[in-house]
C-alpha cells in the first residue's frame, strides 16, 4: 500500500480508572504513523477517575478525544464513536486491554492479505491472584469456552473474533451495533456481517492481552449476562442457533430436576445422576489438563469451581432469558441504522468497495 489508511481507534469505557491509562499507553505507542490515526474514548458516565485520566491524555496528545455515552452500554458507545470516526478503518479496543506495538499495523496487513471484512486476534487473558489465574486458564481452554478466538493459534476464517477491525464501509452496508443488546452485541453484528456475505479473519499476529475477572462473583455475573442476552441474539437470528447453545441450559435443568425426578420418576432421576457424575469427571479431567499445560500453582484448586461457574452461569442465564423474552420469538426486528456513505472509501481506502 502506497498510503496507509487512516485508523479510528474506538474505546468504550465505564469506570476503567485502573486500566485505561495502560490501554491508552499501548495504543499511543503503536508503530503506526501517528498522523494516520485518532483515538475516540467513549465514556458511559463513569463515577471514578476514568474521565480525568482520559482528559489528561487528551491535553497531552491531540489524537485523543473524549466522547459521552449517556446510555452507558457498550453498543451505544461503539455507535457513537463510529458515527464520529474520521477513519477509513475502525478498530475496537477495550479499556482493560493492552496491545503489542504492531497491533494496528498487523490488523491493516490482515485486512489486505485476507480480503476479510473484519479481522482480530486471539483473546489472551491476563490473570492475577489464585482465582484470576484460574479464570485465565479456564477461559483459554476449549472446554471452558468453545469459541476458537479464545485459544486459536493459526490464521483462519472464523465466525467471530475478539474486538475487531473493520473497513468503515462495512457499517455503511451492515448497519451499526444493536443497542438493545447489553451483551453479545459483537456476536449479533458478526452474524449479520456473515449473512450478507462478509468474512471474518483471525490472526495471532494481532497480539493483545486483557485483564480477566478476578473474583468468582464477578465471573458468575459476566457469564450469566452472556446467557441471558444470547437468547435475544437467537431470537433475532434463529439460524445462528446451534446444538451447543443448549448444552449449558440442559445441564442447569438437569441440576434442578434430578432431585425431584429421583422421588417422582426414579429411572429418569438415575439418568440425571449419571449425567452429573459424567460432567464432574469432565471437569476433573479438564482441570488437570489446564493445570499441567499452564504449570498452575495455587490456582489449580480453583479450576473446578471456575469451569462450573462459567457453564452454570451461562446456562442459568440462558434459561432465565428464555423466560424473560418468551413473548418475543415472532416479533419483527427493526434493522439497525447505518452510517453515512462516504463515496470513495472502500476497503483500505480504495474506491467503491463492496461487501
Amino acid at each position: 500500500m502506497q498510503t496507509l489508511p487512516f485508523i479510528t481507534v474506538v474505546i468504550p469505557m465505564r469506570n476503567e480508572a485502573r486500566h485505561i491509562g495502560a490501554c491508552l499507553d499501548s495504543v499511543l505507542a503503536q508503530d503506526y504513523p501517528p498522523e494516520r490515526m485518532e483515538v475516540l474514548v467513549v465514556d458511559g458516565r463513569s463515577d471514578d477517575r476514568s474521565r480525568e485520566v482520559v482528559e489528561e491524555y487528551a491535553r497531552r496528545d491531540s489524537r485523543v478525544r473524549l466522547l459521552d455515552n449517556p446510555r452507558q452500554i457498550v453498543p451505544s458507545a461503539l455507535n457513537t464513536a463510529i458515527r464520529a470516526a474520521r477513519g477509513e478503518i475502525v478498530a475496537r479496543v477495550d479499556g482493560h486491554t493492552s496491545f503489542a506495538a504492531d497491533y494496528l499495523r498487523e490488523g491493516v496487513a490482515a485486512l489486505e492479505r485476507s480480503g476479510a471484512d473484519n479481522v482480530g486476534g486471539p483473546m489472551v487473558a491476563r490473570g492475577g491472584g489464585a482465582i484470576g489465574d484460574a479464570v485465565e486458564m479456564a477461559t483459554s481452554s476449549p472446554f471452558g469456552i468453545g469459541a476458537y478466538f479464545h485459544y486459536g493459534t493459526e490464521d483462519r476464517f472464523v465466525d467471530t473474533v475478539y474486538l475487531g477491525m473493520w473497513p468503515r464501509r462495512v457499517f455503511e452496508r451492515v448497519g451499526l451495533f444493536d443497542e438493545e443488546l447489553v451483551r453479545n452485541q459483537d456476536d449479533e453484528f458478526n452474524y449479520r456481517l456473515r449473512k450478507l456475505g462478509g468474512r471474518i479473519f483471525l490472526t495471532p499476529r494481532m497480539r493483545s492481552s486483557y485483564q480477566n475477572r478476578q473474583g468468582l462473583r464477578a465471573l458468575a455475573r459476566q457469564f450469566y449476562q452472556y446467557g441471558v442476552w444470547k437468547v435475544r441474539v437467537c431470537q433475532k437470528h434463529p439460524r445462528q442457533m446451534s446444538w451447543r447453545h443448549f448444552v449449558p441450559p440442559a445441564f442447569v435443568l438437569a441440576l434442578l430436576l434430578t432431585g425431584p425426578l429421583l422421588l417422582l420418576l426414579p429411572a429418569l432421576g438415575r439418568l440425571g445422576v449419571v449425567a452429573l457424575l459424567a460432567y464432574a469427571g469432565l471437569i476433573a479431567a479438564a482441570s488437570v489438563h489446564a493445570a499441567v499445560k499452564k504449570g498452575a500453582g495455587r490456582s489449580k484448586r480453583w479450576l473446578p469451581a471456575v469451569f462450573t461457574i462459567i457453564h452454570v452461569g451461562w446456562g442459568l442465564g440462558f434459561v432465565v432469558g428464555l423466560i424473560r423474552f418468551r413473548r418475543r420469538w415472532f416479533e419483527p426486528e427493526p434493522t439497525p441504522p447505518k452510517v453515512e456513505n462516504r463515496q470513495g472509501w472502500g476497503p483500505l481506502g480504495t474506491p467503491g468497495g463492496e461487501l
